[in-house]
């Protein structure tokens, strides 16, 4: 072992780079890149230690996300379900709006189908049930009149309670005329005109005596006026289809709460 380690110690003295003047050969210059190989281990070990918490901050960010932003790759059958039925409520509603501008196919005929429209309003139901009221003279009629009014106010409130709530628009950019204003049927959901056809045309058919062509007529009318509003581009199909719904639950709710002859002779006499 001495030996060998004087063998060295001889060998580094005979070595021309260990001499004084060669010596800055040996080293690196100063402000000279690291390897490349040098770096990367590094970066490697000064990124492992950041590792478990950017994935804690990765898990709350993705927890942060609202719903809206997150893709659902496996949607229910329920959802694919329901936004057919939606889309295929919206195309047929577009292709049934023949009167729904003045460029449609059917432009010429959008007053008459306007004026359809108008017999199922609200504004000329109440006021011709109050005129009627006033004009009555019999205790049955007064009866009948009186709950008729307030079925027509109950439709008002209704729809417009659930069109605020909902909020849905039309197939087409069409403006609400003024009277729609007056009874607040702004939004599409649902069919106004449609619930109050239906529940005008139950009330009549229960509480009036009328011919057979006369009840086929009604029923007629009815389903006229609904598709009138999709006509002239106001309503989905189901728009009115949930407005037939409903007018009939309401007539079935004032059945229930029918008010008597001395309670309508009371609220006649009190106005």
């Amino acid at each position: 072992m001495p030996g060998a380690q004087s063998r060295a110690r001889a060998r580094d003295r005979n070595n021309v780079l260990n001499r004084a003047e060669f010596l800055s050969l040996n080293q690196p210059p100063k402000g000279a890149p690291e390897p490349r190989s040098a770096g990367r281990k590094a970066s490697g070990a000064s990124a492992q230690p950041s590792c478990p918490g950017d994935g804690a901050r990765e898990r709350r960010q993705s927890q942060q996300l609202p719903e809206e932003d997150c893709m659902q790759l496996n949607p229910s059958f329920k959802g694919i379900a329901f936004n057919s039925l939606l889309a295929i409520d919206i195309c047929m509603s577009k292709r049934l709006g023949v009167c729904a501008g003045r460029a449609a196919s059917w432009a010429s005929a959008r007053s008459m189908v306007k004026l359809i429209g108008i017999t199922g309003h609200g504004i000329p139901w109440i006021g011709g049930t109050i005129l009627c009221l006033v004009k009555s003279s019999t205790l049955a009629g007064q009866e009948v009149l009186m709950n008729l009014l307030l079925a027509l106010l109950l439709d008002i409130m209704t729809v417009a309670g659930m069109q605020k709530l909902i909020k849905r628009r039309g197939p087409f950019e069409t403006s609400p005329s003024p009277l729609d204003y007056l009874t607040m049927d702004i939004y599409a959901f649902p069919a106004g005109h449609a619930s109050r056809a239906a529940m005008v045309s139950k009330f009549f058919l229960s509480h009036l005596v009328l011919a057979v062509p006369l009840r086929v007529l009604l029923v007629l009318w009815a389903l006229c006026v609904g598709l009138s509003r999709v006509m002239i581009g106001r309503h989905h199909i189901t728009d009115v289809l949930s407005g037939f719904i409903i007018g009939y639950f309401q007539f079935r709710l004032v059945e229930l709460v029918w008010m008597s002859s001395n309670t309508c002779q009371m609220l006649i006499s009190a106005w």
